[in-house]
């Protein structure tokens, strides 16, 4: 009855709480989905606005009932409408490349930063990048400013991580919070989130830049991109279990990611490490270098698409990450993951056919529709390539990736 009182020690440590009252980390789902929303808005209106404001200069209009009009047999030999549709490809790739390149650095900077100081600030700098990036595009459309500007918003981006920065810390954040086996599926829930985002954006981009035009629809690519950030800072717990400071600008990140794919130890992980890489590098590169040529293959001869159907199109893209995620789950009971992903391969394959011999609007959808596991692959990769490091390697395998 007398029993002494515990020491101030041990009164001054928290309960050990069991683990199913404690509270669950928040998840990551809801950022992702604001900055695909922010991504999906963004893309497809900055190609559109680029083709109207580029033909105007040059007194091309693709609605112009005149003999070369867009939907005559001869549009497709118009030397004018030939001149926009090239320019516009010029500065879509002037405006990649400059992202690429400062992100090819950035990403790898902050990354295995990351795996030290945490997630939240690899997830907040790229949100309010991309909110710059977005204020940018709305000056330019509001002052009429020379496109060059969109370039500057996208390095200006790029320079704080970008849209990639946001993917890779948002996987990086699924493999600290999930087991190894569960982790396929939930990196398949994650890029849902990327579909259900990206479908959104599209049919709602199109209608309503159909509706308003371009500068009402940035501003929703502007207050997602800042709600992202907001998100990040004041929702989302942290999911490195042990954080300790780290300097950010030292070349020994870069070394780190380096020596992911050269250490000699555990030779065979290593290997099967930069082969995985490199399948998701070509299945990525063929995901994303398509999808503005996609967009100028519509609006030209002889699709002719309005930015309604363009919109659809696009959201029936983003409806094989839903699509996928369903045939992934299906799949996974009767055939291993390797199995899965290469049957989302052949469904790539084959919708990239037909829409490349597609000619009229019924043909062009039918090859979305054979696209409808083609996302199958990059769950299964992504959750094979966080396997293959340790916990304390997920921020610089991802970030490579």
């Amino acid at each position: 009855r007398s029993a002494p009182p515990p020491a101030p020690a041990a009164m001054a440590a928290p309960p050990l709480c069991p683990a199913r009252r404690c509270p669950p980390l928040a998840n990551v789902e809801p950022l992702l989905f604001l900055a695909t929303l922010s991504l999906g808005l963004q893309g497809p209106l900055a190609t559109q606005y680029l083709w109207d404001r580029l033909g105007t200069e040059r007194g091309y209009s693709p609605n112009a009932t005149s003999p070369t009009g867009c939907g005559n047999g001869s549009a497709g030999d118009d030397p004018l409408r030939q001149e926009v549709e090239v320019l516009v490809s010029r500065w879509n790739l002037y405006i990649n490349l400059g992202g690429f390149f400062v992100g090819l650095f950035s990403v790898t900077l902050f990354g295995p930063w990351s795996d030290s100081v945490g997630r939240r600030l690899a997830l907040i700098l790229p949100a309010v990048g991309m909110a710059v990036q977005a204020a940018i595009y709305l000056l330019v459309m509001y002052l009429q400013l020379h496109v060059a500007y969109f370039l500057l918003g996208r390095i200006l981006s790029g320079l704080m991580g970008d849209y990639n920065l946001i993917l890779a810390s948002c996987f990086a954040y699924v493999a600290d919070t999930s087991d190894k086996r569960a982790r396929t599926f939930r990196v398949a829930v994650l890029e849902a989130c990327l579909g259900i985002a990206g479908m959104l954006a599209s049919v709602g981009g199109g209608q309503w830049r159909k509706a308003q035009g371009y500068i009402n629809p940035f501003w929703l690519v502007l207050a997602a991109s800042l709600a992202a950030a907001l998100y990040a800072a004041f929702c989302l717990q942290e999911s490195v279990k042990q954080q300790k400071p780290a300097k950010l600008f030292t070349l020994s990140h870069y070394k780190a990611v380096y020596r992911l794919y050269t250490a000699s130890e555990h030779q065979n992980s290593r290997r099967q490490l930069a082969l995985y890489s490199l399948a998701f590098f070509l299945l990525v590169t063929v995901h994303f270098g398509s999808k503005d040529m996609f967009v100028l293959y519509e609006l030209g001869s002889p699709l002719c698409w309005a930015a309604d159907l363009i919109g659809y199109g696009s959201a029936a893209s983003y409806l094989t990450y839903l699509s996928s995620l369903g045939g992934l789950r299906l799949l996974q009971l009767c055939l291993e993951d390797t199995w899965v992903a290469e049957i989302g391969l052949f469904s790539n394959i084959s919708g990239l056919v037909v829409i490349s011999l597609a000619t009229t609007t019924p043909l062009m959808f039918t090859g979305y529709g054979l696209l409808f596991l083609s996302m199958a692959a990059t769950p299964v990769i992504r959750a094979r390539l966080s396997k293959l490091v340790s916990e304390t390697e997920q921020g610089k395998e991802l970030a490579s990736v």
